[in-house]
């Protein structure tokens, strides 16, 4: 398949310079010889499969070790804080979002991956840290319905003016990813986003407030609206989006001034089977094999070699193409930790007035 990707291609500087990633790359430290298998905890649903097939089977074929896979909590730091604390290790490896491996550094919940770092030369910024390698990239973006407006928002001013694009419109019910919006909406680059301007952002938002129809709570209502065509316009995660465009919404996706993240495997401290599980996160740094996952799910694979082995036409659709990353910011969950919990209750009385 052609390559889509070089490093000139994005401002974002997102491959370092001359870094390349092996074609058969060492899996680092080697598994015990009496593990015979790895539990894994993913989110489920399409994961389940689009892990399946790049991960689970192809792993297990190569060194002969069965994961088994488990669905986790939507939120599962309480269960990993658990597992760590009783020595009860009902999973070896679990996929965690940034936020959450920040969580769990922080409680000193997380054993090292070691992952050779020639394995990880091509992935992306902030995808890999001593007890995380990221695997996937989401974003939160924006959506219109082709059939109601023959033009669309293509930034969040657009989606504030609400004279040039009329229409029903839906925001997130939270101040995460709302916020940093209504500042791109006011102006704000966003490379300058952080730390967030709250009064900035809560007066931009007094701006649209009466004009949002619907304030959704979970990714399943945003493809919802999509597909009902209950609102014209609408902030989502990409792959809500486009799984109602799979199914037949007349949609489009704006990736311009998106905000993404990044999820990836996580080890719980002291595992019995810690050996094999670092020898399955290294080979989930793959190339190859990430590219695997995007058939199913339309994340992005960090590594960004991966676009070697994606066509043409499934790569616009992905979080990390260098059309999409290019215009977008990575959220800042430090910030976020620290400020969640104050911000958050500000929001819930905003909405409230």
């Amino acid at each position: 398949m052609k390559k889509i990707f070089s490093p000139q291609m994005s401002r974002r500087g997102l491959l370092a310079t001359g870094a390349a990633a092996l074609a058969t790359p060492m899996l680092g430290r080697r598994a015990n010889a009496q593990t015979t298998s790895l539990t894994v905890a993913d989110p489920g649903g399409p994961f389940a499969d689009g892990y399946r097939k790049a991960f689970y089977e192809p792993f297990s074929a190569e060194t002969g070790i069965e994961i088994v896979p488990v669905a986790r909590d939507a939120e599962p730091t309480a269960q990993f804080k658990s597992i760590v604390e009783t020595g009860s290790y009902i999973w070896d490896v679990c996929t965690l979002t940034l936020s959450a491996r920040l969580i769990l550094e922080q409680e000193d919940l997380l054993d090292d991956i070691d992952v050779d770092p020639a394995l990880t030369a091509s992935m992306m910024p902030g995808s890999v840290h001593s007890n995380f390698l990221g695997t996937d990239v989401y974003a939160t973006i924006s959506a219109f319905n082709t059939e109601s407006m023959e033009t669309g928002p293509s930034n969040w001013a657009d989606f504030w003016d609400v004279d040039t694009f009329p229409g029903r419109r839906a925001l997130r019910r939270n101040p995460i990813d709302t916020l940093e919006q209504a500042l791109m909406a006011d102006g704000v680059a966003p490379e300058d986003l952080y730390p967030l301007d709250v009064d900035r952002a809560f007066a931009k938002l007094d701006e649209i407030k009466d004009d949002i129809d619907v304030w959704w709570t979970g990714g399943a209502q945003t493809s919802q609206l999509l597909q009902s065509g209950e609102v014209d316009m609408l902030s989502g995660w990409n792959a809500r989006l486009q799984s109602a465009i799979d199914t037949g919404a007349p949609a489009k996706l704006v990736w311009n001034q998106g905000l993404y993240s990044i999820e990836g495997w996580g080890l719980p401290k002291g595992g019995p089977n810690a050996d094999a599980a670092r020898q399955f996160v290294a080979f989930c740094a793959r190339p190859e094999q990430q590219a695997l996952f995007t058939d199913d799910l339309s994340y992005g694979p960090t590594n960004l070699d991966a676009y070697d082995h994606i066509s043409e036409e499934r790569a616009p659709v992905l979080t990390t193409a260098p059309a999409n990353l290019e215009g977008m910011a990575l959220a800042d969950e430090v910030w976020w930790q620290q400020n969640r919990a104050e911000v958050t209750e500000r929001f819930n009385l905003w909405l409230l007035v």
